[in-house]
């Protein structure tokens, strides 16, 4: 189950809805969290989880004991959005990115929706910092009975800030060349790797995205060169988006940039360790990747919100309930915890 931000999480706190949601998906080989802040910095959405504090590791745990009994493994994601916030969100400070180069985005706040703002390029003081709390985050997780950590590296949000050019002007050790802009990613790896284990150390990326006003001069470059580095943790995987595409198969990205089908082979070629795969996949698409070695894993989203027992769905061939996107970030139990089992 791919990871899927539902803002039902009142004072960033997971609570009794978010642990039945979790519970119902159990039956999926492995749940990956919504994101979930690694600081009150890190925050960008409303009613979004954290995991930085005591009283969301106890409220977590909740979560994780409620999968485990019903027979299922669960990650967290760990998620900074960086300039992707609103100085609403943080006593009226500018949020954090690798450059003060404002994203063009429409931002939802607790008091309607802004529009964004340049945010605060980090000093290498604060650089260290946010590793830091990747690192302490990661623990907490460990402690809240997570079977692991997914480092949330792709749409836009701080890491993808520092790889891409088109969010990243730094001229120090974090920006310019491509070795530089990985630097952030890498070391964010390092640390939660070295504080929980490689093996329950996960990373995702959208080496395609443009989401959050995203770009890149060579995505295909940047991202060649991080997947190889990271072929040195044996990470439990590594976790790639295809590029979205409209229902008439059209798309709005550069030529340079990979389309949808063509990343997951992409960076096969390149990746040595467990490989992950998602972004609008169905039954027969995912079995074709496995049985042709191109993913090892595949993760499904919005099926997953209406189908709580997709897996079971799938195995008998059965119909897939059809998902409201209206209730998708709505807050409420309706189109969150009360889609039919078969």
């Amino acid at each position: 189950m791919a990871p899927l931000t539902r803002r039902r999480s009142i004072n960033n706190i997971p609570n009794e809805m978010n642990v039945e949601y979790y519970r119902q998906r159990a039956s999926a080989g492995l749940i990956i969290t919504e994101g979930s802040q690694i600081s009150t910095r890190g925050v960008g959405y409303i009613n979004t989880p954290g995991i930085y504090n005591e009283k969301q590791v106890t409220a977590w745990k909740k979560v994780t004991d409620a999968v485990h009994e019903a027979g299922g493994k669960i990650y967290i994601q760990l998620w900074h959005v960086g300039r992707s916030s609103h100085p609403s969100f943080h006593n009226g400070e500018l949020p954090l990115s690798a450059s003060a180069v404002n994203p063009e985005i429409k931002v939802k706040t607790y008091d309607g929706t802004v529009n964004s703002v340049s945010p605060k390029e980090m000093s290498e003081e604060e650089i260290t910092m946010v590793i830091n709390q990747f690192s302490n985050s990661s623990q907490l997780a460990i402690d809240a009975g997570f079977d692991g950590v997914e480092i949330h590296g792709a749409n836009g949000y701080l890491l993808d800030q520092f790889i891409c050019d088109g969010s990243n002007h730094r001229t120090d050790k974090y920006g310019g060349r491509i070795e530089n802009r990985a630097r952030f990613t890498l070391d964010v790896v390092e640390a939660v790797a070295k504080k929980i284990g490689n093996d329950k150390t996960a990373i995702r990326f959208s080496p395609s995205g443009i989401f959050n006003g995203m770009r890149d001069s060579d995505p295909k470059k940047i991202y060649s060169y991080l997947v190889n580095e990271l072929n040195t943790f044996d990470l439990s995987y590594v976790h790639f988006i295809e590029p979205f595409q409209t229902d008439d198969n059209r798309y709005f990205y550069p030529n340079n940039y990979l389309k949808y089908g063509e990343v997951a082979p992409y960076f096969r070629e390149i990746y040595r360790g467990n490989l992950m795969i998602c972004t609008s996949m169905t039954k027969d698409k995912g079995e074709i990747l496995l049985q042709d070695g191109v993913a090892d894993l595949i993760a499904f989203g919005k099926p997953f919100i209406s189908n709580p027992d997709l897996v079971e769905r799938m195995k008998e061939n059965s119909p897939l309930t059809s998902y409201d996107v209206t209730t998708f970030y709505d807050g409420s139990e309706k189109g969150y915890i009360d889609y039919p089992f078969l």
